[in-house]
């Protein structure tokens, strides 16, 4: 049987690629799903392994700065969907390495916004190009008000500046070209399969082997906090519903300071793991603050909630336990990706602060 549409979603063996992807795969079995990721560190197939064997998923390795794959994909597969996921994603390695995110963020998005104009050729009734950004490109927020659509883009990192630029392309061609596109940003997400440099994922391998755990400054920087699925749900909604043209704000209506949301999971841990209470706790170390660390982020996702209804479905209690159970019972998965590169990477980051 002929598929419905033919959905391209790249970065889809990441952390939150991984998640879309197993959300359409199984939500719309009358879709062809496309997942094209070039499998860098932090992209891992064993997050889809429940999966690959679903006949309407098909992956492909690649990048998408090579636009001859591209002009392949997009004519043999007839893609009349995007779903743009793909993304060099952790500040502090911004900080190490820029240009790497300007040609991964800036120069990838235009190669693939270029790939789906030549594909399209004018003829948009029923394509959609998403572009999933991040919350980092509005900057700092003080202790009052929130992110809004309308807020203007002040980025303070070399990650945050890069997806800035893809977000401006990518308008850029929806004023130009017409290209039906649709955006969203949305603010810190954690949960099951994320790579073990960012925050939570690095606290509870941190704790399970019983090394320190490093929180910048004093912890005081603020995040609004979304379960991953619920990131998935909103789009999936986006992707289906929202209005061409328009930016989507995604946001857990849940905002944390860091050292209070490192107290409330290392008594989840000591919890899960028989340890006595603050056992976890005593392993706090506190480093270096890293520079244009943004003093916080939070989300109005008013228009998603009212345009699309769409709202989130995990408390952040049960959102943690739930990332907390499911690294417990998949130590193999982090010992993998725990190996390596990303030793030597930690050990840049984190040993001499």
């Amino acid at each position: 049987m002929k598929p419905v549409r033919s959905i391209l979603i790249t970065g889809g063996a990441g952390f939150i690629g991984s998640h879309v992807v197993r959300r359409m795969v199984r939500q719309y079995p009358q879709y062809h799903i496309l997942n094209l990721d070039k499998l860098t560190y932090a992209g891992n197939l064993e997050n889809l392994r429940d999966v690959e064997g679903s006949p309407n998923y098909h992956f492909v390795k690649g990048d998408i700065c090579d636009s001859a794959l591209l002009d392949n994909l997009f004519a043999e597969e007839k893609i009349d969907g995007v779903i743009h996921l793909a993304a060099e994603s952790h500040v502090d390695r911004s900080l190490e390495s820029p240009l790497e995110f300007v040609q991964t963020n800036i120069i990838g998005t235009v190669t693939l916004l270029q790939a789906a104009k030549r594909a399209w050729a004018g003829k948009y009734e029923g394509k959609r190009f998403y572009h999933i950004s991040t919350d980092e490109v509005y900057g700092s927020l003080d202790h009052g008000g929130y992110f809004t659509e309308q807020t203007p883009i002040d980025p303070q990192s070399p990650y945050s500046a890069s997806k800035a630029g893809s977000d401006h392309f990518v308008k850029a061609f929806h004023n130009s070209y017409k290209l039906p596109v649709v955006l969203s940003r949305c603010s810190n997400n954690y949960g099951p399969n994320h790579f073990p440099e960012k925050l939570i994922p690095l606290l509870i391998n941190n704790i399970m082997q019983n090394k320190p755990l490093p929180v910048y400054g004093k912890g005081e920087n603020v995040r609004d906090w979304l379960f991953v699925e619920d990131h998935a749900s909103a789009i999936d909604v986006i992707f289906h519903k929202g209005i061409t043209g328009n930016v989507y704000n995604i946001g857990g209506n849940n905002e944390w300071k860091n050292i209070d949301l490192v107290m409330l999971l290392c008594q989840i841990m000591d919890q899960k793991l028989g340890k006595v209470a603050g056992s976890s706790a005593s392993l706090i170390t506190y480093v270096t603050d890293r520079p244009g660390h943004d003093l916080r982020y939070a989300i109005d996702a008013t228009r998603l909630q009212t345009e699309l209804g769409w709202k989130p479905s995990v408390d952040f209690q049960t959102g943690l336990t739930k990332t907390v159970e499911w690294y417990l019972a998949n130590p193999q998965w982090l010992e993998h990706v725990t190996s390596g590169s990303y030793r030597e990477y930690y050990q840049e980051m984190y040993a001499n602060r």
